[in-house]
């Protein structure tokens, strides 16, 4: 079954908001295509750690659901995290976080993921983590 990119954009949007956690954080899906996402989140003071920055938990949390986007529009089937590693270049300082996920090798059964996070201050994009995951089809007993 074949979508126009407006409407599978829309079907990303739906499930991102029947995730509470999404919906609490204000996380917003601005692009969506198989295998391909650019997930973001305006900053808000309660995002923050002491130092002014966004808390680690926040830009993990970006990527995860950015990896698991890309995952799952590339394999076609309901998803889950399985592992995931990322590393923090440089404190997220700005206004907004974008994340851009995309899969780098599918199998049935798995995608491995790639993300890039970058905050933005001022309208510049600065890298501040790098992340990769494996996302796994969610089995049917759940």
């Amino acid at each position: 079954m074949s979508v126009s990119p407006e409407t599978f954009l829309a079907m990303g949007r739906e499930i991102l908001a029947q995730q509470p956690f999404s919906v609490l954080l204000g996380a917003e899906l601005a692009a969506l295509s198989p295998g391909q996402v650019d997930l973001q989140l305006a900053l808000k003071p309660e995002h923050l750690q002491q130092n002014g920055f966004a808390h680690g938990g926040i830009v993990s949390y970006l990527a995860d659901n950015a990896l698991t986007y890309a995952g799952g529009t590339a394999m076609q089937v309901p998803v889950v995290t399985s592992e995931f590693k990322i590393n923090y270049v440089r404190p997220a300082v700005g206004e907004r976080l974008i994340a851009r996920a995309s899969a780098a090798a599918v199998s049935k059964t798995q995608a491995v993921c790639r993300c890039e996070v970058f905050a933005v201050k001022d309208g510049v994009e600065k890298l501040c983590a790098l992340a990769q995951g494996t996302i796994v089809r969610l089995a049917q007993d759940n």
